[in-house]
C-alpha cells in the first residue's frame, strides 16, 4: 500500500481533499462559461464519467455572473479559474466551492488580499496555481522557468495567505514537461502541509498526455505525493477522467474494479488473444470489486500468472483452462472458454463484495 505524505484536509464542496481522503480526479470544461446550457451539458458529461470536481474558466464578467445558475444545476463541486482580473474572483466566490488564481497573473498583494477576504467570508478554499510558463518576474528573473522558480513562487504566496490568517489552501506546480513538474512537487512537498493538485499542463493529445501524465503523476503518486489531480488532454472531457482513474488504479493508489493481466502478442499464442481480451474488457467494465484476472495466450506464462490471479484463462491449441486462484475449474474447447471465464469472474466478484 502506498504511504502518502500527511497533509491538511480541506473541503471543496462535499469532496475532501488531503488528509486520508482518496485522491480525487477532476477535469475542466472547454465551453464558454457564459454559455450556461453548453457548460452544464459538459459538467453533466463529467459527472457521468466519474469526475469528483469540475473547474470552469472565468475570463470575463459575463462568465462570473453565469456561475450562480451553473452551480444551481450541478451537484459536482465547482472551481472558478481566475487569471488577471481579481474582481472576477470576488464575484465567483459568492457561489463556487473553490477559487484558483495564478500568482503569475495576479501578483499584486492588495488584489490577492481581496480574493482571500472573499473566500474567507464564504469559507471556501483557494488553489494557488503556479505555472512554470507564467511565473512572477521576481522569480523568473532569478530562477528562470524552473522547478526552483515554481517552488519559490508557491512558498511566497503560501506565506502571504498564512499571514492573512488563511490556511484552506491547495497548491499546484505545473510545467509542460514531466521532469520540471516532478522536481517541483518533490521539492515543495516536505516544506508545506497543504494538499497538492497534480498535473502536467499543456500535455498535448490523448496519446502524449497519457504518457506524460502516467510518468509524471504516476511517479509522484508512488512517492506518496498528491491529493487531487487533473489530466490535461487536448481532446474529449471523458478521457481526462478515464486516464486519471487508470493511473490511480494501475499505480495501486486505489483498489477498484478489474485489473486485466494479458500477455504481449508473440509466436507462442494459440488463440485470437486480442479478440478475447477485448471481449473480456467490455464485459467486465461494470465490476467495481477489486479483482485480478488473467487472459493468457499460451501455457508458458499462463500457469505462473494464474497463481496470483483471482480468475484466469490459459489458452492451448484449440482448447484451454479456466482457473480460480491457480486451481483448474474447467478444461474446455476454445470457443467456450471466454463464456465460462466470465461466469467465474462474476461469481468471484460477488463473493468479494
Amino acid at each position: 500500500m502506498i504511504k502518502r505524505y500527511p497533509t491538511k484536509q480541506i473541503m471543496v464542496g462535499n469532496v475532501a481533499v488531503g488528509g486520508d481522503a482518496p485522491i480525487s480526479v477532476q477535469s475542466m470544461t472547454y465551453s464558454k462559461t457564459h454559455d450556461i446550457v453548453a457548460t452544464n451539458e459538459q459538467i453533466r458529461r463529467l459527472h457521468f464519467a466519474g469526475a469528483d470536481i469540475v473547474r470552469v474558466a472565468v475570463p470575463a464578467m459575463e462568465d462570473a455572473l453565469a456561475l450562480k445558475e451553473i452551480k444551481a444545476n450541478t451537484s459536482l463541486p465547482l472551481v472558478a479559474d481566475i487569471h488577471y482580473n481579481y474582481k472576477l474572483a470576488l464575484v465567483a466566490a459568492e457561489v463556487v466551492d473553490c477559487v484558483r488564481f495564478n500568482p503569475g497573473n495576479i501578483s499584486d498583494k492588495g488584489k490577492i488580499k481581496e480574493i482571500v477576504k472573499a473566500c474567507s467570508q464564504r469559507r471556501i478554499p483557494i488553489r494557488i496555481g503556479v505555472n512554470c510558463g507564467s511565473l512572477e518576474d521576481q522569480f523568473e528573473n532569478k530562477y528562470g522557468q524552473s522547478a526552483e522558480g515554481m517552488i519559490a513562487s508557491a512558498l511566497y504566496n503560501i506565506k502571504y495567505l498564512e499571514d492573512l490568517g488563511f490556511s484552506d489552501i491547495k497548491v499546484s506546480l505545473k510545467a509542460s514537461d514531466v521532469q520540471r513538474t516532478v522536481d517541483a512537487y518533490r521539492g515543495l512537498r516536505p516544506q508545506v502541509v497543504y494538499p497538492f493538485h497534480l498535473g502536467v499542463t499543456e500535455a498535448g493529445t490523448l496519446f502524449h498526455s497519457t504518457i506524460k501524465s502516467a510518468i509524471g503523476l504516476g511517479s509522484l503518486i508512488l512517492d506518496g505525493i498528491g491529493d487531487t489531480m487533473r489530466i490535461s488532454i487536448t481532446g474529449e472531457l471523458e478521457k481526462e477522467i478515464e486516464v486519471g482513474r487508470a493511473i490511480l488504479k494501475d499505480s495501486g493508489a486505489v483498489k477498484d474494479g478489474v485489473n486485466i493481466i494479458s500477455c504481449p502478442t508473440c509466436g507462442r499464442i494459440e488463440a485470437d488473444l486480442v479478440k478475447a481480451v477485448a471481449e473480456v474488457e467490455a464485459a467486465t467494465k461494470h465490476i467495481k470489486t477489486p479483482l485480478n484476472i488473467s487472459v493468457m495466450g499460451c501455457v508458458v506464462n499462463a500457469i505462473g500468472e494464474a497463481k496470483g490471479a483471482d480468475v484466469a484463462i490459459a489458452y492451448g491449441k484449440g482448447s484451454g483452462l479456466v482457473m480460480r486462484k491457480g486451481e483448474v475449474v474447467a478444461n474446455l474447447d476454445e470457443k467456450n472458454l471466454v463464456e465460462r471465464f466470465l461466469q467465474e469472474v462474476e461469481e468471484a466478484a460477488k463473493e468479494l463484495e
